[in-house]
């Protein structure tokens, strides 16, 4: 269907551009035939009215004519089916409405793929600051699933059953932008979102971070730890927002008997992650298949533990779905450090990008690697994607991305800091 509708495009346009084409040159004809007839010219305009008036008369149905096929090609475009990934089927007793926060950002938008799959209703709510409809663009006409521009900085007025709160900048360009605007998304939006929670009695997941922790002093992290941060620093408008969101979620737990989920994220890469992110994966990758040289802030030997977005968005589903109620932590405890991660990437891309050191960031992390006994204790999770497999992923998809944009001098990345 598709096909004959473009070739019906072009056969329109062609036989519309031709009617037209033999118009104007007709009249071009007694414009040059009175301009080199000189006196005759006068005498002709006059003893042939009926021409230009003929002339005059195509030209209008042209025009009528043009604006009847865009009408029929518009008519025919909205007989195409748009097609949609496949679903399963949910009666209504299994099938549920679920809200995404900051469900247009990376994981986010993982996570919507996910539910949508399963058959669920999904409404996402986002502000597109990081996030872009582009990320869930494949779901959008379908009957399952709704997008709302909002901040959640406002009240929400919504009905669902279960709600997974992930609304915040989280890599450090996009929280240091507007850090008071950062504060007010996880104070003042966590307590939206609470208390639509509360009115609907709804269970709610709220996406913390493993920057509760700090810079620890505990080594893997434990959800025991209460972490090690600088109140006053750069990092503090994401690192004490999410604590306090933490605080919030289960002082509204106890005090009206809520159901509520803490995921406590650790470094998480793959597909959709945002081009300017800031990040350790996503800098090293853009460097590396741009041939720049990779820059390493620091000595280098600082370490994190990297898991891909699948992993993460299987474990939030577990977690949700679990009847446990404390922080949990959700990551790979496989452990490297930045200078093993930069020959990676620098392996796995090839070309001939250099390894820079570069001066250190402010309150930057020395060690990051998730203890999380309780995830296999309690969701019989722990991540599945190994770095080699995911790193292709996310290397093939930043490689597409790079075509998209057009890449040239002009417009080169600036490379943020990464986390």
């Amino acid at each position: 269907m598709t096909q004959i509708t473009i070739k019906f495009k072009h056969i329109a346009i062609a036989g519309v551009s031709l009617s037209v084409f033999l118009i104007v040159l007709f009249l071009q004809t007694l414009n040059n035939s009175g301009r080199n007839d000189g006196d005759q010219a006068e005498t002709s305009h006059w003893k042939f009215p009926e021409d230009l008036d003929h002339a005059d008369y195509l030209l209008n149905e042209a025009y009528k004519k043009i604006a009847a096929l865009e009408e029929k090609i518009i008519s025919l475009e909205g007989r195409v089916p748009k097609t949609y990934p496949d679903v399963n089927f949910l009666n209504y007793l299994k099938r549920k409405r679920i809200l995404i926060t900051g469900g247009a950002g990376f994981v986010g938008s993982h996570l919507v793929d996910r539910l949508m799959s399963e058959g669920h209703e999904v409404i996402v709510v986002d502000n597109f600051f990081t996030g872009r409809k582009r990320n869930v663009e494949h779901w959008i006409g379908h009957e399952n699933f709704e997008l709302i521009h909002h901040d959640i900085v406002n009240p929400l007025f919504i009905e669902v059953d279960e709600i997974y709160h992930l609304a915040s900048p989280a890599s450090p360009p996009h929280y240091m932008h507007n850090p008071v605007k950062t504060i007010k998304t996880n104070t003042l939006g966590t307590i939206n979102i609470l208390g639509l929670a509360r009115r609907l009695k709804a269970k709610i997941l709220i996406a913390s971070t493993s920057e509760v922790y700090g810079d620890p002093n505990i080594h893997p992290q434990p959800e025991t730890y209460w972490g090690n941060v600088n109140p006053i620093g750069p990092r503090a408008c994401y690192d004490e927002g999410k604590r306090v969101s933490e605080t919030l979620t289960y002082a509204y737990a106890k005090q009206e008997n809520m159901e509520v989920r803490v995921a406590r994220i650790f470094n998480t890469y793959g597909p959709r992650m945002h081009m300017n992110d800031g990040r350790v994966v996503s800098n090293f990758i853009l460097q590396a298949l741009q041939n720049d040289v990779i820059t390493v802030y620091g000595s280098g030997v600082q370490t994190r533990s990297f898991q891909y977005v699948s992993d993460l968005v299987e474990g939030m589903v577990a977690l949700m779905s679990s009847n446990y109620s404390q922080p949990v932590n959700l990551g790979n405890p496989v452990e490297h450090t930045i200078n093993e991660f930069a020959s990676i990437i620098k392996n796995l891309v090839g070309g001939h990008s250099k390894v820079v050191h570069v001066s250190e960031v402010e309150d930057d992390p020395q060690r990051r690697r998730p203890d999380i006994s309780r995830a296999k204790q309690y969701l019989s999770w722990e991540p599945k994607v190994d770095l080699n497999t995911g790193l292709h992923k996310t290397v093939e998809y930043f490689r597409n991305e790079l075509k998209r944009f057009k890449y040239s001098h002009r417009n080169k990345f600036k490379f943020s800091k990464p986390s």
